[in-house]
């Protein structure tokens, strides 16, 4: 079953505004960089947006979900908003605002959207909290840490059993407890549908018109390094003029209603934020993909996309590592995939150029031309948006220009170019966090990331800006040469392939670079068929064909690497996979390289012990 308004043979048109950048060159070698087009009018709110199309396309499809009888359940505009009115409704009258929050635990859903859409439609801050943290962790110190932070007056959670363990650690107080099914045993609980089915009043409309472009609509968390994680405060504007800067750059959005298929975290900025307020804006239909990009799961991405063909397919690089795999070997999925599809847009981590290859070749076998491949750079604090390609890119790294609107601002800082951002998507500050908040600002009131950047032709600015890495996790070794640890980690891991599935680049104030890898389980297992379909990384890492394929790999890669600041003299295989507790790896998939460094400072240590450790993985030859 396609999804409605699909259209057979739809002639191919112009995506893109013209690339263009406003270059202001300042004393001292800095640079500020601004687009030429204008945002236009900036929405007071999210709830401006439900509202129009309610009233446009009230039966247009926005929220699709799998049922339990695996067919599509559709919500669409007109439901979507009543359902959120009656929602905002049942929160002022248990005295929630912008001082009681809500809570969320779940995975994403249209439940979980239409009550975030209700909470920020009469004022009430949503805090939706990665459920790595609630099923994944074994302490659940960062749950009660945002639990504390936030003070909730609601905590939804969908199904109540499945987050009992989560619940009880939160000590709930004098937060309700909300669930769609299956209340924990021993804690009072509220159906969901009691909030669903109250009926509002003019308090809700009192309160909408309350609603601002300063009103507090999201708090969302950072993955924290090796510290707690800090609450990002998201306003309305930031919300909504992110969206007028993707239209602007991208008018494509407004000529048809966009249709993706997405599994990215809400907790996230870019499933949450970037993704989802997307479809809000242009009048789009949000499938929401029940799978992910892990083994066990993948698969009910792929059967989902047997059925929705996207018209944009947006991602994050692991994820499209693993679709790939499935478009390669079977053709009809791949037509579905490519039928309908503007553009694809890879963010969040550095995407290797052998996927961005093997996405183009795919395409122009299955349907006669290149799909358009583009990428955008932003934060948490940036609500995402900050930078967008909007011009054709040969290759992966080139993050594009600023999003209309912003300005984003280039500083020598050593041998790297630090970016700063400012603009109305830039937040006002941390969740009662004044001292972060005063940190996170230049004097200029640019929001500094701690991320490097230059420009892909120093003369011809509008030829983008290309990704440099995280200023933090570059280092020297000890004979002064800088390593660039985000480009050599994805060089690697294009290198290496099947052995590797991430890894952390080591050698600070040493002889030599070194690898920690995280192993493709998958990989290693298709070199070792003598093994059991599922045995374990504890296994595998021992296996001399995994050893000697990974010491292959990265003796080819030396060989055209160029100096020491690029060779990689050791590599050793572990096997306990990246911590979500101490804050290793995001639930999108992307690895904090400081944190594993400073969690595994004695692996880090064997890595270059004398004599080699016996389990050392060194380049053949």
């Amino acid at each position: 079953m396609a999804q409605e308004g699909a259209v057979k043979q739809r002639p191919r048109r112009a995506l893109f505004a013209e690339a263009a950048v406003i270059a202001e060159r300042l004393p001292g070698g800095a640079m500020v960089l601004r687009s030429p087009y204008a945002v236009g009018e900036i929405p007071r709110s999210l709830g401006r947006l439900l509202e129009s199309w309610a009233g446009r396309a009230p039966d247009r499809a926005f929220l699709v979900q799998r049922d339990a009888s695996g067919g599509w359940r559709r919500v669409g505009y007109r439901e979507a908003l009543a359902s959120a009115r009656a929602i905002g409704q049942a929160l002022l009258d248990r005295g929630l605002g912008p001082e009681r929050p809500v809570m969320i635990l779940s995975d994403n859903g249209i439940e979980h959207a239409l009550l975030a859409l209700g909470a920020m439609h009469v004022g009430v801050p949503v805090a939706p909290v990665s459920t790595a943290y609630s099923r994944l962790s074994q302490d659940f110190a960062k749950l009660r840490y945002i639990h504390e932070l936030v003070v909730p007056g609601l905590v939804f959670a969908d199904d109540g059993e499945r987050y009992a363990a989560a619940i009880a650690a939160l000590r709930l107080g004098e937060a309700e407890l909300v669930v769609i099914a299956n209340p924990p045993k021993g804690v009072a609980a509220t159906a969901f549908a009691a909030l669903a089915g109250t009926r509002p009043t003019e308090a809700v409309d009192r309160a909408f018109a309350a609603v601002g472009p300063d009103t507090v609509a999201k708090i969302l968390f950072t993955s924290g390094s090796t510290g707690e994680p800090k609450g990002v405060i998201n306003t309305q504007r930031m919300l909504t003029s992110n969206q007028e800067s993707y239209v602007r750059a991208w008018p494509f959005l407004e000529a048809r209603p966009p249709v993706i298929l997405d599994w990215l975290p809400w907790n996230h900025t870019f499933g949450g934020n970037s993704d989802f307020n997307m479809i809000l804006r242009n009048g789009g239909t949000l499938y929401i993909d029940d799978g992910r990009p892990v083994p066990g799961l993948i698969e009910k991405s792929v059967a989902n996309l047997r059925e929705v063909a996207p018209t944009l397919y947006l991602n994050v690089p692991r994820g499209f590592a693993m679709i790939l795999d499935y478009l390669e070997r079977d053709r009809a999925l791949a037509q579905n995939f490519f039928r309908e599809l503007d553009l694809v847009l890879y963010a969040g981590a550095a995407l290797p150029q052998s996927l961005w290859s093997r996405l183009e070749t795919l395409s122009l076998d299955t349907v006669g031309h290149k799909v358009v491949m583009v990428s955008a750079w932003g934060t948490t604090e940036t609500a995402p948006l900050a930078t967008l390609v909007h011009y054709p890119i040969e290759r992966a790294g080139n993050i594009g220009l600023p999003a209309p609107g912003c300005e984003v601002k280039l500083v020598p800082m050593g041998d790297k170019l630090e970016l700063r951002v400012r603009g109305p998507n830039v937040t006002p500050g941390y969740w009662k966090r004044p001292d972060l908040t005063a940190e996170a600002f230049d004097p200029d009131g640019f929001y500094r990331p701690g991320d490097a950047a230059r420009l892909e032709d120093p003369e011809v600015p509008r030829r983008g800006i290309v990704f440099d890495g995280r200023l933090g996790e570059n280092f020297k070794l000890s004979s002064g040469t800088w390593v660039g640890v985000g480009a050599l980690r994805v060089a690697l891991i294009a290198a290496c392939a099947p052995v590797i599935e991430d890894a952390v680049v080591t050698g600070h104030d040493r002889d030599e670079i070194g690898l920690l890898v995280f192993p493709s389980l998958a990989g290693c297992r298709g070199l070792c068929p003598h093994l059991p379909p599922d045995a374990p990384a504890a296994v595998l890492v021992k296996e001399k064909a995994v050893a000697e394929a990974l010491a292959a790999s990265l003796a080819r890669y030396n060989a055209s690497a160029g100096g020491s600041s690029h060779r990689v003299a050791r590599a050793l295989l572990l096997d306990q996979p990246p911590s979500i507790d101490k804050g290793e790896i995001t639930d999108k998939g992307y690895i904090n390289q400081r944190a594993v460094l400073t969690h595994r400072a004695a692996l880090v240590e064997r890595l270059y012990a004398d004599p080699p450790a016996a389990e050392l993985v060194l380049p053949r030859g």
